[in-house]
Protein backbone atom coordinates (compact mmCIF):
# COMPACT_ATOMS: atom_id res chain seq x y z
CA UNK A 1 0.00 0.00 0.00
CA UNK A 2 1.11 3.74 -0.81
CA UNK A 3 1.30 5.93 2.17
CA UNK A 4 0.33 9.27 1.84
CA UNK A 5 2.34 12.13 2.27
CA UNK A 6 1.35 15.86 2.60
CA UNK A 7 1.48 18.28 -0.94
CA UNK A 8 4.16 20.33 1.19
CA UNK A 9 7.51 18.40 2.52
CA UNK A 10 9.82 20.10 5.07
CA UNK A 11 13.74 20.63 4.69
CA UNK A 12 15.97 17.56 5.20
CA UNK A 13 17.31 19.06 7.97
CA UNK A 14 17.76 17.55 11.79
CA UNK A 15 15.55 20.49 13.09
CA UNK A 16 11.63 18.30 13.70
CA UNK A 17 10.27 21.79 13.36
CA UNK A 18 11.45 22.99 9.80
CA UNK A 19 9.23 24.74 8.30
CA UNK A 20 8.17 24.24 4.71
CA UNK A 21 10.29 26.14 1.99
CA UNK A 22 7.33 27.76 0.49
CA UNK A 23 6.69 29.47 4.26
CA UNK A 24 9.96 30.64 4.73
CA UNK A 25 9.64 32.93 1.44
CA UNK A 26 7.16 34.75 2.80
CA UNK A 27 4.48 36.22 1.33
CA UNK A 28 4.89 33.53 -1.89
CA UNK A 29 0.63 32.95 -1.50
CA UNK A 30 -1.09 33.99 -4.49
CA UNK A 31 -3.36 36.60 -3.89
CA UNK A 32 -7.12 34.95 -3.91
CA UNK A 33 -9.96 37.67 -5.56
CA UNK A 34 -13.80 36.96 -6.05
CA UNK A 35 -13.77 37.62 -9.47
CA UNK A 36 -11.98 38.29 -13.24
CA UNK A 37 -9.65 41.56 -13.64
CA UNK A 38 -12.45 42.96 -15.93
CA UNK A 39 -15.10 42.60 -13.18
CA UNK A 40 -13.00 44.01 -10.67
CA UNK A 41 -12.33 47.32 -12.49
CA UNK A 42 -15.91 47.51 -13.63
CA UNK A 43 -16.75 47.78 -9.82
CA UNK A 44 -13.89 50.09 -9.55
CA UNK A 45 -15.41 52.02 -12.12
CA UNK A 46 -18.89 52.16 -10.27
CA UNK A 47 -17.19 53.02 -7.57
CA UNK A 48 -15.68 56.33 -8.50
CA UNK A 49 -18.34 57.37 -10.19
CA UNK A 50 -20.49 57.18 -7.17
CA UNK A 51 -17.41 58.30 -4.42
CA UNK A 52 -17.73 61.62 -6.43
CA UNK A 53 -21.25 62.12 -7.02
CA UNK A 54 -22.26 60.64 -3.44
CA UNK A 55 -19.22 63.61 -2.29
CA UNK A 56 -20.25 66.53 -4.21
CA UNK A 57 -24.09 65.79 -3.27
CA UNK A 58 -23.03 65.84 0.64
CA UNK A 59 -20.97 69.09 -0.06
CA UNK A 60 -24.46 70.86 -1.45
CA UNK A 61 -26.15 69.07 1.48
CA UNK A 62 -23.81 70.64 4.20
CA UNK A 63 -24.30 73.71 2.28
CA UNK A 64 -28.03 73.58 2.45
CA UNK A 65 -28.12 72.56 6.05
CA UNK A 66 -25.93 75.92 7.19
CA UNK A 67 -28.40 77.86 4.95
CA UNK A 68 -31.45 76.01 6.88
CA UNK A 69 -30.22 75.90 10.34
CA UNK A 70 -27.56 79.40 10.00
CA UNK A 71 -30.14 81.94 7.93
CA UNK A 72 -32.87 80.17 8.32
CA UNK A 73 -33.66 80.08 4.57
CA UNK A 74 -34.38 77.45 1.86
CA UNK A 75 -33.41 77.22 -1.82
CA UNK A 76 -36.38 77.46 -4.07
CA UNK A 77 -37.26 77.44 -7.74
CA UNK A 78 -40.32 79.50 -9.25
CA UNK A 79 -43.74 79.54 -7.16
CA UNK A 80 -44.64 83.30 -6.20
CA UNK A 81 -43.94 85.76 -3.48
CA UNK A 82 -45.93 85.27 -0.80
CA UNK A 83 -45.92 88.96 0.71
CA UNK A 84 -45.52 90.71 -2.70
CA UNK A 85 -47.55 88.31 -4.84
CA UNK A 86 -44.93 88.67 -7.47
CA UNK A 87 -43.53 85.35 -9.68
CA UNK A 88 -40.05 83.86 -7.54
CA UNK A 89 -37.70 83.05 -9.91
CA UNK A 90 -34.92 81.09 -8.16
CA UNK A 91 -33.02 82.22 -4.85
CA UNK A 92 -33.22 81.87 -1.25
CA UNK A 93 -36.44 82.33 1.21
CA UNK A 94 -38.42 81.44 4.32
CA UNK A 95 -40.04 78.16 4.18
CA UNK A 96 -43.23 80.00 3.98
CA UNK A 97 -42.29 83.28 1.99
CA UNK A 98 -43.06 81.40 -1.60
CA UNK A 99 -46.02 79.46 -2.14
CA UNK A 100 -45.84 76.84 -5.11
CA UNK A 101 -42.67 77.35 -5.85
CA UNK A 102 -39.95 73.61 -5.99
CA UNK A 103 -38.06 72.97 -3.38
CA UNK A 104 -34.37 72.63 -4.20
CA UNK A 105 -33.24 72.33 -0.67
CA UNK A 106 -35.76 69.16 0.19
CA UNK A 107 -34.84 67.87 -3.17
CA UNK A 108 -30.97 67.77 -2.17
CA UNK A 109 -31.65 65.60 0.98
CA UNK A 110 -33.77 63.30 -1.71
CA UNK A 111 -31.19 62.50 -4.11
CA UNK A 112 -28.07 62.52 -1.83
CA UNK A 113 -29.79 59.73 0.09
CA UNK A 114 -30.62 57.88 -2.46
CA UNK A 115 -27.31 58.43 -4.00
CA UNK A 116 -25.76 56.88 -0.79
CA UNK A 117 -27.71 54.04 -1.22
CA UNK A 118 -26.32 53.13 -4.86
CA UNK A 119 -22.90 54.37 -3.14
CA UNK A 120 -23.42 51.87 -0.59
CA UNK A 121 -24.05 49.22 -3.18
CA UNK A 122 -20.97 50.51 -4.97
CA UNK A 123 -19.14 49.54 -1.86
CA UNK A 124 -20.43 46.23 -1.30
CA UNK A 125 -19.58 45.42 -4.90
CA UNK A 126 -15.82 46.29 -4.59
CA UNK A 127 -15.58 44.66 -1.18
CA UNK A 128 -16.61 41.28 -2.28
CA UNK A 129 -14.93 41.11 -5.69
CA UNK A 130 -11.87 42.27 -3.59
CA UNK A 131 -12.06 39.79 -0.58
CA UNK A 132 -11.08 42.65 2.05
CA UNK A 133 -11.47 42.87 5.72
CA UNK A 134 -14.83 43.98 6.92
CA UNK A 135 -13.39 46.78 8.46
CA UNK A 136 -12.64 48.33 5.00
CA UNK A 137 -16.22 47.78 4.14
CA UNK A 138 -16.68 50.28 7.17
CA UNK A 139 -14.17 52.70 5.94
CA UNK A 140 -15.87 52.76 2.59
CA UNK A 141 -19.80 53.08 3.81
CA UNK A 142 -18.36 55.93 5.79
CA UNK A 143 -17.33 58.08 2.79
CA UNK A 144 -20.42 59.07 2.02
CA UNK A 145 -21.49 60.68 5.38
CA UNK A 146 -18.26 62.35 6.34
CA UNK A 147 -17.63 65.67 3.96
CA UNK A 148 -14.83 65.26 1.52
CA UNK A 149 -14.25 61.61 2.76
CA UNK A 150 -15.21 60.36 -0.21
CA UNK A 151 -13.05 61.95 -2.31
CA UNK A 152 -10.05 60.91 0.08
CA UNK A 153 -11.18 57.23 0.57
CA UNK A 154 -11.83 56.94 -3.07
CA UNK A 155 -8.40 57.83 -4.14
CA UNK A 156 -6.74 55.78 -1.48
CA UNK A 157 -8.57 52.37 -2.42
CA UNK A 158 -8.67 52.86 -6.17
CA UNK A 159 -4.64 52.50 -6.02
CA UNK A 160 -4.54 49.74 -3.46
CA UNK A 161 -6.88 47.76 -6.10
CA UNK A 162 -4.77 48.72 -9.00
CA UNK A 163 -1.61 47.97 -6.99
CA UNK A 164 -2.55 44.65 -6.40
CA UNK A 165 -4.27 43.61 -9.82
CA UNK A 166 -0.77 44.66 -11.16
CA UNK A 167 0.88 42.67 -8.00
CA UNK A 168 -1.22 39.33 -8.89
CA UNK A 169 -1.84 39.16 -12.50
CA UNK A 170 -2.89 36.07 -12.77
CA UNK A 171 -5.31 36.05 -9.18
CA UNK A 172 -7.77 36.89 -11.10
CA UNK A 173 -8.06 34.69 -14.12
CA UNK A 174 -11.09 32.22 -13.32
CA UNK A 175 -12.28 31.25 -16.36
Amino acid sequence: MIEPKPAIQPEQSGDPAAKPAAAKKGSAKKRRFGGTSAQIRSALKFYKVMAYLTGTMLLLLCAELVARYVFGVYLFAGGTNAVTGQPFGFGFADAEGVLGGFNVSIAVLIVHGWMYVLYLISDFRLWSLMRWPFTKLILLALGGVVPLMSFIVEKKFHSEVEMELAANPQASKRY
